[in-house]
This record gives C-alpha cells, structure tokens and sequence, in this order.
C-alpha cells in the first residue's frame, strides 16, 4: 500500500502553484530536453509530440493539476488512469521511472533558480514516487489482466499484414495477424494498439492507432489516415504492404464502450471514426435492440471512409440511424445520398434529433472537433459521466479555448 504524503509535502507541494503556472512548460521541457539525452529512454517517447510542443503543454498542465489537487487526488483518476493506459502501450516499465524523477527535479531546479530550495525539491521528489507508485500499480494489473486472457500477452508482438485496404483518398485500413499463428486478446472496442517501427528517415517511430473493427480473437485492424508531413502514416501507406511485419504492444486504452445501459451517440470527425466503426460493429454483433446513432462529419465523399460498411452494418442491426455531415461536398457528392446534412455537426441537430437527454454520447476526432462539441454537450446539460471521448495525441488543453 503506498505510504500516504506528508502534511508538509502537501503543502510544500501546494506553495509551488504559482511558480508552475508562470514556468510549468519551460520546466517540462526543460526536463524532457534531459531524458532525451539517453538514448534507450528517448526511444520510448513518439518524438512527433514532442517536435509539435503538445507533449510539452500537456505533462505542463498534469504537474500543475497535480500539485493543484495534490490534497484531493480523486479528482485525478480519469488523469492517472489515461497515463497507465499510456505506459502500458509505450511499453514503460517500473525502471524507466527513476531517469523521469532525476529529469523532473533538474529541471525545477533549473527553472526556479533560489525558489526551489533543497525543502521544495525534496517535497517534489516524495510527491513524485507517490504518483509513480500509483501508476506502476496500476499498470501491472493492467498488464497481468491482459496476459490472463486468451491471447494475450505483455511487451512488443510481430503482427503480419495480412491485408491492406484503401478505405478512401487519405484513410487505409491494415489487418493484422499475430506472426507467431496465435490467438489476440478481445479488445473492448475504441482501445487502440501501440505501433514501433523503422521508416526510411527514423528509426523506433512510435505511434498509437485505433483498432477499427470488434474483437474478433484472430486479428486486429487498423484504419490509418495519411496526414501531411506525416512520417508515420506516410510510410504505412506508402512502405508497408501485405506479408510485411510490425510490432505491437497490446491493447490499451480508457476510451471504450461501456456496458449498454441506454441509447447511444457515436460522433466522430475525420478519421475520428476509426473506434466508433469498432463499437458499431460490436453493438450490432452483441446487442440487438439498443438504440444507437451513428453520426458522423467529413469535409467530403472523397475523405469519407467505410461508409458503405457502417451502413450496412446499420442496416443489419436495424436500431442504428447512420446521419453524415459534409463541410465541403465535392462535385460528385450528393444531398440524401452521400450524406445527410451539408455543414458541421451542433448541438442543436443532436437535441433534435437523438434521444439527448437519455444518451451516453461517444465522440472521437480533431482537438477543434472536441472542443466545440464536449463543451456544448456539457453547456447543454449532458452529465459528465455521459460524455465519453477520446482525442488524437497528448491531452493538452482539450477544453481551454
């Protein structure tokens, strides 16, 4: 059992709230700057966060919740349990923690200069491997939960590509089957798996991907879209084809469907709809008479991916509504056709036309996406507990602006 914190860390802890909101980037930063100069702890971080600054802002604002709420940290679960989920498919283990403590303390102390006295930085230490304490616990029974099911496993796993499928003009989709002829842990549908990989200009690129389809225990799928610049999603479109191998981490994850206990809102933007196509497929497959909307928005047909599949499946399941948002219809798309609505989801189309005051609503797509929707469900009167979503990258500041 982790050994609760000292009244005086507490508030030693509390005192540096000021000192982290006028420096908690150029702290983290600071501190990143020196986990990276070892090689082997650099490569388990997706450097691509890292070059945008999201990773910075992020564990920016995670630090100064932390030491916000660090005298009520029930507040934070949701918090820690998205870091273990993390970890665990980025593959950290409990020895890659002390390099993260040495880093974190340097770079509070670099930053604050005299502020941070030897009292503060010890506070800081003890506050730092409490929190670790709680996240190693919680990743290993995340990891022996996993190992105990039937395909399951821990670390990295060679999957082949057994298929690969042009989805759309930017999205494709990779079907994935474990090299060593084995079964694959059930996922619970909208978990991703964590990708390692070499490409032609980076060696150990390190990305997260939705699992697009149900569990089925033999393969996985993934629908990556192609983004500009995208060193990643450019090298599977483009490199990698069927019989080629890529290793995996097991499936991760805190964005999921929950139990079915009423009508359900799957929203998605862009290639957002990668896990909603895994709950659809999963809620006609297990549960025949939910009631269950699948909406979703793209700039047009060209970009729009699997939407024959998602109507098919919603024609099989028979309580599923399909409705389809384009921004920008290309020549060829047609009102009542291709899509249902021309413009951007709102908050006053889902009051209209779902069951809004009874629903679990899942949303899942770009941050500007989120910011508009989440905060309107919650302006609305949607309960948090029935506001589900999940974001593409760090979790910076999702609802700030």
């Amino acid at each position: 059992m982790t050994t609760p914190l000292s009244g005086k860390t507490i508030a030693l802890v509390k005192a540096t709230v000021p000192a982290l909101t006028e420096h908690g980037a150029t702290i983290t930063g600071a501190m990143y700057k020196r986990l990276f100069e070892t090689d082997h702890i650099r490569a388990l971080f997706n450097q691509a966060n890292q070059e945008s600054g999201a990773q910075v802002k992020a564990l920016a604002g995670g630090i100064l919740a932390y030491a916000r709420n660090i005298d009520n940290l029930g507040v934070l679960g949701p918090v820690v349990e998205r870091m273990a989920q993390k970890h665990v498919g980025y593959h950290i283990l409990p020895e890659h923690y002390p390099y993260v403590a040495t880093a974190l303390l340097e770079a509070i102390k670099e930053v604050l200069g005299d502020v941070a006295t030897d009292e503060i930085l010890e506070a800081w230490g003890e506050a730092y491997w409490f929190l670790a304490a709680i996240l190693q616990g919680r990743e290993t029974d995340i990891r022996q939960s996993v190992e105990a099911q039937e395909g399951g496993w821990s670390g990295w796993r060679a999957f082949v590509v057994e298929s690969k499928v042009r989805e759309s003009a930017v999205i494709t989709s990779f079907v994935l089957r474990p090299q060593d002829g084995g079964k694959v842990v059930a996922h619970k549908p909208g978990q991703f798996l964590t990708f390692a990989f070499d490409t032609a200009t980076q060696k150990g690129v390190k990305r997260n991907y939705s699992i697009s389809q149900a569990a089925n225990g033999e393969t996985y799928r993934i629908s990556v879209k192609r983004e500009t610049h995208g060193v990643a999603s450019g090298h599977l479109h483009d490199a990698i084809q069927v019989g080629d191998v890529l290793m995996a981490t097991p499936p991760a994850g805190d964005f999921h469907l929950k139990p079915a206990e009423r009508p359900v809102v799957l929203l998605s933007g862009g290639v957002g709809m990668t896990p909603m196509v895994a709950m659809l497929e999963t809620i006609a497959a297990e549960h025949p008479e939910l009631e269950a909307h699948f909406v979703h928005g793209a700039l047009n047909g060209d970009v729009h991916a699997m939407a024959g599949h998602v109507k098919a499946l919603a024609a099989a399941h028979g309580a599923t509504r399909v409705s389809t948002f384009y921004s920008e219809p290309a020549a060829g798309d047609v009102l009542g056709d291709s899509h249902d609505v021309e413009g951007f989801v709102s908050i006053a189309w889902l009051q209209a036309q779902t069951p809004f005051a009874a629903a679990d609503f899942y949303l899942c797509g770009p941050k500007p996406f989120l910011r508009i929707l989440v905060s309107g469900l919650a302006a609305a009167g949607v309960p948090a507990d029935r506001i589900h979503y999940e974001f593409f990258g760090p979790a910076d500041e999702l609802l700030a602006a």
